[in-house]
Order: C-alpha cells, then sequence, then structure tokens
C-alpha cells in the first residue's frame, strides 16, 4: 500500500570445562569478571574497573542500535518532514490500530475518561461494545500516554515522536540483556560486544522494528531478553539468598512485563516450560528451581489474567495447563468455551499436515510468507557476517556434552540409597552448568520454531547471538580444541579466548562498517498518494460515526486517520471477530449484490471500501489470493488455469468487487460510488424502502 521514492539529490570468571571434574579450590582464582563478580566480594580496583567498561560497552552498542534503527526510519521515509496524515499512514497494519489507541487516549478530555472510553469501545467493532484492556495487549499504548500527559515535555515533542523513540529505546535493552547474557555465559565482556556487533549487523534477521514499531513483539522481545538473563544468573552457582531473591523477583518482573505486551506470550511460555521440564527430566535442576520458575511463569500470567479482566484466553492457555494440571484444565476449557486461539491450532495441524483443510482463518495463515519456513538466505545472511559457523560448532560441542552429562546423571539417580541420591543431586552442575543446559535447550528449542514459522525467527536470531558469542569467549570450545591439539595450556587458552574476539570484531568492522554509512546514506521519501487522499476524503466527506467496511489493513489506517467506526480489524484472536471479516471479506467473493447488502448491512456498513491490489491479487500463487481463499471456503471453482477439487462447483454470480464497477441496475440500485482513485472504490449502501404491493422484480431505494 505504502510506497518509497528517492529523495531528490540524494544517494541512492573462567569455568572449569564442562563435564571436569569438580575442584572447589579453583573456584575464586578466575580472573574474568561477571557483571555479578563484586556482589560476591571481589572489591579490587581490577575487578571494579574491569566491570565498569564492560557495563560501558554494553550500554554504548545499546545506544548505538538504538540510534541506527532511529535513523534508519527516518531515512527511509523522512518522517520529520512528512505531513500527519502521512505519518500515520506508515504505521501499517495492526500497527496502526494499536497506535491509534495512543491517539486516542492523548486525545481525552481525561485520563479517566479516556480509560473509560478504552474499556466501553463501540468504534472498534460496529454494534458492539467491547472493552479493549481485556481483548487486545494495549497497557503499553496506555502507560505512554499517561507518562506523555504527565511530564513536561509536550512543547518541544511530538506525541509520535515519544511513542517511536520509547520503542526505538526498548531495542538499545534488548541489546544490553543479550549482551548480559552473553557475559554471564562466558565470564568475559567481550562475548557481550560480539553479542551487540552480531545483532546490529544481523539487523534484517534480528528485528524489524524501524518499520513495524507498534508491533507487539517489539514491545515484548526486549523483556523476554531480559528474562532470559535473570534466568541465567538465577541458575548460577554461589548465589547468596537475597540474590537469589532478588534474581526471583527480576524474573517475576519482567515475565509480567513480556505477558501483558503480546497476545502470543502463552505459546513462547509454554515453549520455556517445556525447557524447563526437559533440564528437571534429566537431573539439571533441583526441585526448588525447576519449582520456582513455573510459580514466575504462573505468577505472571495470572497477573497480566487479572489486569486484562480475567481474559478467559490466558487461563484457559495450554502453558497453564502443561503447568497446573492438563487434566483440570481440559475439564476447565468445555466450561469456559475458550475459541479465541482455536485458529492457531487449525494453523498448526494444517501446516504439519494432519489433515488438508479448507478453513479461510487457517489458510490466510498458511499463504502468508511470515508464516513458512524459515528460508534459507537467511542462513546465507548469517553465515555472511560469521555468525553461523561459531554457532553452529558450539551447538554440536554443547549438545553432546549435554547428552552425556544427561545420561550420567540419569544413571546416578538409577537406584541406590537416598545419601547417594542426594549426593548426585549436589553433582548434577559439576557435570553441566544449569545456565549453560538452559540457554542451550533455549536456543534449539527457539530454532526449531524459526525453521518451522520464519516470523519466529526475531525470538531466536538475537539469542543465537548470545550462543555463538559464548561459543568464541567461552572455555569450552576452546578447551575440547586445544586437547585435541595436545597444547592445552592455560596461558594459551586465555590468549586466544581475548585474541579470537577482537580479530572478530575488527574483521566485522573493516568488512560491514563501509556497508553501514553507505546505507544510512541512502534517503527516501514516503508516497503513498492514493492513501492519503482516501484518508483526508473520508475526514472531509462522510460522517464522524461512519461505519466502514474493508479488508482488515486497511481499516486499521483508517481507525487511526480519520476515527470512524470499523467493521472488522486486523487483532484476530476473537472468534466472533474472524467470522465477521471472513464475511465482509464476501465483497470478494462471488455472491450477489443483494447476498453482498444484507451481509454488510448485518454489521452496520454505511461505506465499504475496495482494493484493487486484493481484488486483481497477483502476489500470491494461485490457491492463496484472497479471492481463491474465499473461493475455496463457498466451494467454489478457482479463477485462472489450474486444478480444482471434484466437489468445487462453478459461482453462480460474477465476483462482486469487478461487477460492481459496471454500475448495472442490480447494483446501482443498492450501492452508490461516492469515491475512486487508482487504488480504491468507495461505495455507500442505499438505504432499501419497503417493499410496495405491487412489488417489482428489484428492490428500490432511496439515496
Amino acid at each position: 500500500m505504502t510506497a518509497l521514492r528517492q529523495r531528490k539529490g540524494s544517494k541512492g570468571k573462567e569455568h572449569p570445562p564442562l563435564g571436569a571434574d569438580f575442584q572447589p579450590q579453583q573456584t575464586n582464582c578466575c580472573t574474568d569478571h561477571h557483571p555479578e563478580k563484586m556482589l560476591h566480594g571481589d572489591w579490587s580496583w581490577g575487578a571494579i574497573v574491569w566491570t565498569s567498561v564492560g557495563w560501558s560497552v554494553s550500554v554504548g552498542l545499546g545506544l548505538l542500535c538504538c540510534i541506527y534503527v532511529a535513523m534508519l526510519h527516518e531515512n527511509d521515509l523522512w518522517f520529520s518532514n512528512i505531513r500527519e496524515v502521512e505519518r500515520e499512514i506508515s504505521f501499517r497494519t495492526e500497527c496502526g490500530l494499536y497506535y491509534s489507541y495512543y491517539k486516542q487516549m492523548l486525545q481525552a478530555p481525561s485520563i479517566q475518561e479516556g480509560l473509560s472510553d478504552l474499556i466501553h469501545d463501540n468504534l472498534t467493532e460496529s454494534k458492539r461494545t467491547i472493552n479493549l484492556l481485556q481483548r487486545m495487549n494495549i497497557y503499553q499504548e496506555v502507560f505512554l500516554s499517561v507518562l506523555y500527559k504527565l511530564l513536561p515535555i509536550q512543547s518541544y515533542l511530538e506525541p509520535v515522536y515519544f511513542y517511536i523513540y520509547t520503542v526505538f529505546t526498548l531495542q538499545a535493552v534488548y541489546v544490553i540483556a543479550l549482551y548480559l547474557t552473553a557475559w554471564l555465559l562466558s565470564g568475559s565482556w567481550l562475548a557481550g560486544a560480539l553479542t551487540g556487533v552480531w545483532y546490529i549487523l544481523n539487523r534484517v534477521d534480528t528485528t524489524r522494528v524501524e518499520f513495524t514499531i507498534s508491533l507487539r513483539e517489539n514491545w515484548s522481545l526486549p523483556f523476554l531478553a531480559l528474562q532470559v538473563t535473570a534466568i541465567t544468573c538465577y541458575l548460577r552457582p554461589q548465589l547468596t539468598s537475597l540474590q537469589q531473591k532478588v534474581m526471583v523477583w527480576l524474573m517475576y518482573v519482567m515475565t509480567f512485563c513480556f505477558c501483558l505486551t503480546w497476545q502470543f506470550n502463552q505459546f513462547i511460555l509454554l515453549v520455556q516450560a517445556l525447557i524447563i521440564y526437559t533440564l528437571d527430566c534429566v537431573d539439571f535442576l533441583t526441585t526448588t528451581q525447576v519449582t520456582t520458575l513455573y510459580l514466575v511463569q504462573v505468577s505472571g500470567l495470572l497477573s497480566v489474567w487479572l489486569l486484562q479482566f480475567c481474559n478467559s484466553m490466558i487461563l484457559g492457555s495450554l502453558v497453564l495447563s502443561f503447568i497446573v494440571a492438563a487434566l483440570f484444565i481440559r475439564h476447565c476449557q468445555k466450561a469456559l468455551q475458550l475459541r479465541s486461539d482455536e485458529h492457531i491450532f487449525k494453523f498448526i495441524k494444517s501446516k504439519f499436515a494432519l489433515g488438508a483443510t479448507r478453513d479461510f482463518d487457517a489458510s490466510l495463515y498458511l499463504c502468508e510468507e511470515a508464516f513458512g519456513l524459515l528460508p534459507l538466505d537467511t542462513l546465507e545472511r548469517l553465515a555472511g557476517t560469521l555468525l553461523l559457523y561459531p554457532y553452529v560448532l558450539t551447538l554440536l560441542l554443547l549438545t553432546g556434552m549435554l547428552a552425556v552429562a544427561a545420561l550420567q546423571n540419569l544413571n546416578r539417580s538409577k537406584g541406590g540409597s537416598t545419601e547417594e541420591r542426594k549426593g548426585a543431586a549436589e553433582g548434577r552442575a559439576v557435570a553441566f552448568r544449569p545456565d549453560v543446559a538452559y540457554n542451550l535447550l533455549h536456543t534449539l528449542f527457539f530454532g526449531l520454531l524459526a525453521f518451522s514459522t520464519m516470523r519466529m525467527k526475531y525470538i531466536w536470531t538475537g539469542h543465537m547471538c548470545a550462543v555463538a558469542a559464548y561459543g568464541v569467549c567461552g572455555t569450552e570450545l576452546w578447551t575440547s580444541l586445544l586437547t585435541t591439539l595436545r597444547c592445552n595450556i592455560k596461558g594459551l587458552l586465555r590468549l586466544v579466548r581475548y585474541a579470537v574476539p577482537l580479530a572478530m570484531i575488527c574483521c566485522l568492522y573493516y568488512k560491514f562498517w563501509p556497508k553501514l554509512m553507505e546505507e544510512l546514506s541512502e534517503l527516501r521519501e514516503f508516497y503513498d498518494p492514493d492513501t492519503v487522499e482516501l484518508m483526508t476524503w473520508i475526514s472531509t466527506k462522510t460522517p464522524k460515526h461512519a461505519v466502514f467496511a474493508g479488508s482488515m489493513q486497511l481499516l486499521a489506517g483508517i481507525k487511526l486517520c480519520t476515527g470512524r467506526v470499523l467493521t472488522n480489524h486486523p487483532h484476530y484472536e476473537d472468534k466472533d471477530l474472524r467470522e465477521r471479516t471472513r464475511q465482509v471479506y464476501q465483497v470478494y467473493a462471488r455472491l450477489s449484490p443483494e447476498d453482498v447488502y444484507e451481509i454488510l448491512k448485518a454489521v452496520g456498513t454505511d461505506y465499504v471500501v475496495l482494493e484493487n491490489s486484493i481484488c486483481y491479487e497477483r502476489r500470491h500463487r494461485r490457491g492463496c489470493r484472497l479471492r481463491d481463499l474465499l473461493d475455496l471456503a463457498n466451494g467454489h471453482i478457482m479463477d485462472g488455469p489450474g486444478e480444482n477439487d471434484p466437489d468445487l462447483v462453478p459461482a453462480s454470480h460474477p465476483r462482486f468487487c469487478e461487477a460492481i464497477k459496471t454500475d448495472t441496475t442490480a447494483y446501482t440500485a443498492l450501492f452508490t460510488r461516492t469515491f475512486q482513485n487508482k487504488t480504491f472504490h468507495v461505495y455507500r449502501l442505499k438505504k432499501k424502502r419497503k417493499k410496495s404491493t405491487k412489488n417489482s422484480s428489484e428492490p428500490t431505494t432511496t439515496l
């Protein structure tokens, strides 16, 4: 929908080897400094300076990433120079819907009235009053709007900049969290530096924040990364009781923030719960650790459940079923009549060929590239930045060591006296550090998820940078290699651990710094005159409470730019809304004008917007175009050459979005064209008169 054009005049502590015998006398002789080292009483000048440098580098890399994505956003759109309506149109699809609530809260006479309007909203879905705080994860928009009103910044910072700068700042938090995870695992902040460099250089595969600012994952993933950092620290040995309690509270707060800001939190936490369960099964975690991690997840989810007005989708989630009691929750799901997330399970069933489907909702996901398999060119890009090779080597080495350690733990646990089993439990960290084991399974599980669904790669690739940096700067990989070469000297090990990451950072700087500068020199400009014309017309020529029907993506923009009432929208986590969307989309199917009119009137439509890009779509292959999905769901033969299932039949009516443009009597009797340009056609629904006793073959209408 939105185009970009070139601007005029612009350029285009050292850890013993995993599996080594326990040597307590070596515990405190390590010269590396973890970020929590001073908490254990090491207040030497060397520790203070080295740790301070490490923290400074983390903040510097975080700010560098923040500034980098902010400049890309400005350079792509010339955001500072375009009109307000163009800025709002640049919030694509569901991003525009979420940002509209931030705008709505700012325009409210008071915070209380703004909250009341969100709790009793009748603009987002026509003929319905819904609680937006229950239905959607928009507390971040509420929080930012309140903060903007309270802070004395209105005179020099526009609301839109306050919003986007907050999101970009979260990217800095994300980088710092990954940095700390790598530092904790390896014992060297050079691993954190390498992590931050890799994250920035692989921006295409680690984030898409610069063009999808309001997307929920851009709010939530920084908190997930912080939670993983807190878990990594919690699972480290030698923490005092107070430090453990602090880590537990940090885990809870980060889990809560993560769950509050993304509707798919339950599926991510389910994978995390499976990781914890796996580690528990192979005896890498103590009972206290397992119980604590589970309780943190449950507490975070239940806190969000309360804030979202007892949202049944959270209470009946699989992760709670897994943690609390699968059988009990399974019976509760019947009582709760959970249908909000059933489209996800239909999608999973169809994606893994567990049954053919013509289900409209599942097909809508399956046909999107973001929900397909991870493209192989992703791996080529990751290899080009020297990230993939150390990651794979680290993964293979640690997986082998984990398997050996797991077998040893299981053998120790079999039989024996209580004292022997207790001794085995105390020695489980000797075979394999719990923090390393957690991060290894985290990257494995989410890597598999990324390969199965491309959109999930953004959860995996950031953590992948931390794991690869740990492999380069940690002891395990180099100890194995030097032992194989029969030159495992402690001084040489330390030299390699510092020299190799520094050499890699220098190599990456030499190779990619000119490319980054070239990328930042490319200046483009937002250019979408047809959409701007449409939004301007709607704002000036239609009633303020007019109801608009159309595609989910376009209607989100209409809500943001004009404040008009919608029939449907992109937040798809509601059964009734999905059915309403499928009905509204019949304007692109082969139905009679009378049937389409009745469908649109049933949801209170005053205007319907038809898009040529959907009606004559060529972006998707046959069978995945929206009109094809509708034909299949309606049992009709699809357009164009190709095979059709034998049970499909020809439609008895032409395609509505095409036929209405012919202005035949059957269509003009029910619809009046009120606006058109090269991209959009807008029709107003006429009011039907009651049929007279003479009753004609076609209904009479009034304008």
